[in-house]
């Protein structure tokens, strides 16, 4: 089992802009920080490179909304919600697409739909929400309900162009792309980008890059079992024939850190920095060592830091046994 220890360089941002403006709460049931994460903003670079609204590189060329995603693809089984952002009117659904990520063999073709299953909700005076990639057979409305901000549209799901599970949030005025977070596009960077305010009725937290998961196995694992959320193996043996720690991190920048680690009954098993040369939007890295003949039985822990620029961003935790 994993946990969050906590999370270093975070923005908090209050609300709301203008008075005449949408009010916005979360389009997700979940923690953000725990139970789900924000993977990417709106693009707010004109040209052909990208940036968030803090001018990090939590976006891609053209992203025109705001992905609240969750930790791994395991975790949709779990029926996580999607809720309406603010009342208002149907005015279009989608349903009957595949959950199933592009990129990977046998993905269907995607074209003219790449928002995959989804909701629109009319706010009024200009106002609209879109909800991508929800759930095949999940949306709960249809064209011409009322909807307020606690009703469930459907659920999250890996539908057209996405992969990783989210929904992505679009928020247009006029036909206009609005950024929730800096809705008055001010040219700024950091905290200065947010003082005009923003449209959610909360405080938010802008987490710049972090880590999703860590895990222990015996042997380093495929790429995909870590994105499902089914790597790791279920128990240890003095004989087992390696201990491997990982961690699945988001948001990294070239020059970041990971640190892994596992201690044992009697100290360091091992521990090792791995510096990661370019940002991405999701990766994952591994260490391990080979059983020296036989494991000291007892209680183990590994940890996996994000480290940028000499500080820790996030750190997560797991503890395991080693049984005779």
């Amino acid at each position: 089992m994993t946990k969050p220890l906590f999370f270093l360089g975070l923005i908090s941002i209050a609300a709301p802009a203008l008075a005449r403006d949408p009010v916005l709460s979360p389009p997700i049931n979940c923690t953000l920080g725990d139970t789900c994460y924000i993977q990417s903003y709106v693009d707010t670079d004109p040209g052909p490179g990208a940036a968030d609204f803090t001018c990090g590189t939590l976006s891609y060329d053209g992203h025109k909304g705001t992905d609240f995603a969750l930790p791994a693809v395991i975790d949709l089984w779990n029926g996580v919600d999607v809720l309406a952002s603010a009342p208002g009117t149907v005015i279009g659904t989608r349903d009957g697409m595949e959950d199933f990520p592009q990129g990977r063999e046998g993905a269907p073709d995607i074209t003219g739909k790449e928002c995959g299953n989804g909701v629109v909700v009319d706010h009024g005076d200009g106002w609209v929400t879109q909800y991508c990639h929800m759930m095949k057979d999940s949306i709960a409305v249809q064209e011409g309900d009322r909807v307020s901000s606690a009703t469930v549209l459907g659920q999250v799901g890996l539908s057209g162009l996405t992969q990783f599970p989210h929904v992505h949030l679009s928020v247009r005025h006029n036909d206009k792309t609005i950024d929730p977070f800096n809705p008055a596009g001010t040219v700024a960077c950091g905290p200065d980008a947010i003082l005009s305010g923003t449209l959610w009725d909360r405080d938010m937290v802008y987490q710049a890059g972090g880590l999703l998961d860590v895990g222990i196995d015996t042997t380093v694992p495929e790429y995909e079992a870590v994105k499902a959320g089914t790597a790791g193996a279920a128990a240890f043996t003095t004989q087992s024939p390696a201990l491997v720690v990982y961690g699945f991190a988001y948001g990294s920048r070239a020059g970041d850190v990971l640190r892994l680690s596992i201690f044992g009954p009697e100290g360091e098993v091992i521990s090792q920095d791995a510096e990661l040369d370019r940002s991405q939007a999701q990766l994952f890295r591994a260490i391990g060592k080979r059983n020296p003949g036989t494991w000291p039985t007892g209680g183990y822990s590994a940890t996996v830091q994000m480290l940028r620029d000499g500080t820790v961003i996030d750190q997560r935790e797991t503890r395991f046994q080693i049984a005779p």
